[in-house]
């Protein structure tokens, strides 16, 4: 998620993005994490309350059943860091059990302007914590955090959603070790993991019968049209979610109806399409029981604690730097 230095051909990261991933051969991709936007944001909002994603429902179970528990892992001065912390409901659960011990730091790192917005409102009502809202990527985010902590005080990262799943296997164990190379030992991260799960129910959660999804996902190309002066027609694109048994993931892609040419003006790029070519924007891979611990282990922590939803199959892992 470390955005690589700009060429000063483009104005911003997102135009230099699209025009690598949209040459990409044979394969043209997006990064998840442009899918955030203001109006992106808002649709997933939309998304977690629908009856087909249990994700969010799942983990808000498991947040309020053992949010004491988690913070009793926790003991001593903890300042608090969530990466991708979204509108920061499911973590209103951690903030209330730690500032009845504490009056807490709490800091969202998201690129999303209108999520840290949303976050703000979402958590301000909360006695003794104080919101500090970092609109950066994950890793520069957590830097800032890390960097300015107080002698003596332990840092717990929060990592929920299942959003970790956005990463292959390797690179999410790369990605844990970054997060890992930024902490000191006895500090924590709290990993939010979808587990696997019947294909039936896995294809509905990420294509819903009236179209949230769809929208969430086209959602980018309109993103392209809006900042970056692209020519996308929306209506000449279809959502698709597929598994991909090798990798055990959920992948969506963004299909052409028909063969098409599309310039996006800053990101100097005309690309052309063939009718069924697809632009991959996401991948939510889901994990077997008992896969995260020696991932952690290989990353440099130790998952001390894990906590289960059994109706939709979801764990949260407490994950201590060694």
């Amino acid at each position: 998620m470390t955005q690589p230095a700009l060429s000063p051909r483009f104005s911003n990261a997102f135009a230099e993005v699209v025009h690598a991933g949209l040459r990409k051969h044979p394969q043209k991709e997006l990064p998840s994490m442009y899918l955030y936007d203001e109006v992106g944001s808002a649709l997933f909002e939309v998304i977690t309350a629908l009856p087909e994603y249990g994700v969010t429902r799942a983990e808000e179970r498991v947040l309020k059943d053992h949010a004491t528990d988690i913070v009793a892992a926790m003991p001593g001065d903890v300042k608090v860091a969530e990466l991708g912390s979204g509108s920061g409901r499911k973590t209103r659960r951690i903030l209330e059990a730690l500032c009845k011990k504490q009056p807490t730091a709490y800091h969202p790192i998201e690129i999303s302007r209108t999520a840290l917005q949303l976050c703000h409102r979402e958590l301000s009502d909360i006695e003794r914590v104080s919101i500090v809202g970092h609109e950066r990527d994950y890793l520069t985010g957590l830097s800032e955090v890390s960097s300015k902590r107080k002698a003596g005080e332990r840092l717990l990262v929060l990592f929920l959603g299942s959003t970790i799943g956005n990463f292959a296997r390797l690179a999410a164990t790369k990605f844990l070790r970054s997060i890992r190379g930024m902490l000191q030992p006895s500090d924590a991260l709290l990993l939010g993991t979808d587990l696997i799960k019947p294909l039936p129910i896995l294809i509905a959660a990420y294509d819903d019968p009236i179209g949230v999804t769809a929208a969430f996902n086209l959602n980018v190309l309109a993103r392209i049209n809006r900042e970056l002066g692209g020519d996308f027609p929306l209506d000449a694109f279809e959502h698709v979610a597929r598994f991909n048994p090798d990798a055990r993931s959920i992948e969506m892609h963004l299909r052409a109806k028909r063969a098409l040419s599309v310039r996006v003006r800053d990101a100097d790029l005309r690309v052309e399409f063939r009718e069924g070519e697809t632009i991959w924007t996401e991948s939510s891979h889901k994990y077997a029981t008992g896969e995260v611990a020696p991932i952690a282990a290989d990353a440099g922590f130790e998952c001390t604690h894990q906590w289960r939803d059994e109706e939709w199959q979801f764990a949260e892992s407490l994950l201590v730097a060694r």
